[in-house]
């Protein structure tokens, strides 16, 4: 079995219950302004798992050009013409 190295960090909450978030996780989650962060309870009191939630421009960039391979060699416009001309 392979073990993966977990690097931990930490964080200090302030007297207005808000922290920052370590750089480290910031480069390696690319996190912007705006980003939402979700914030998801455990199994136990004391652990929580955090998810990033991309602005909707990421988002949107991320999916870009996800699809291509799915209709390579189609005339997908076409088809969407001759199906609705069908019907």
């Amino acid at each position: 079995m392979i073990m993966e190295y977990i690097e931990i960090m930490e964080s200090t909450v302030t007297t207005k219950n808000m922290t920052s978030i370590p750089v480290a996780v910031t480069r390696k989650t690319g996190i912007k302004p705006g980003w939402k962060l979700e914030w998801i309870f455990g199994d136990k009191p004391d652990e929580l798992t955090v998810k990033v939630i991309p602005d909707k421009t990421e988002m949107a960039n991320r999916l870009y050009g996800k699809g291509e391979n799915l209709a390579r060699g189609r005339d997908v416009l076409a088809e969407l013409i001759r199906e609705r001309e069908e019907e």
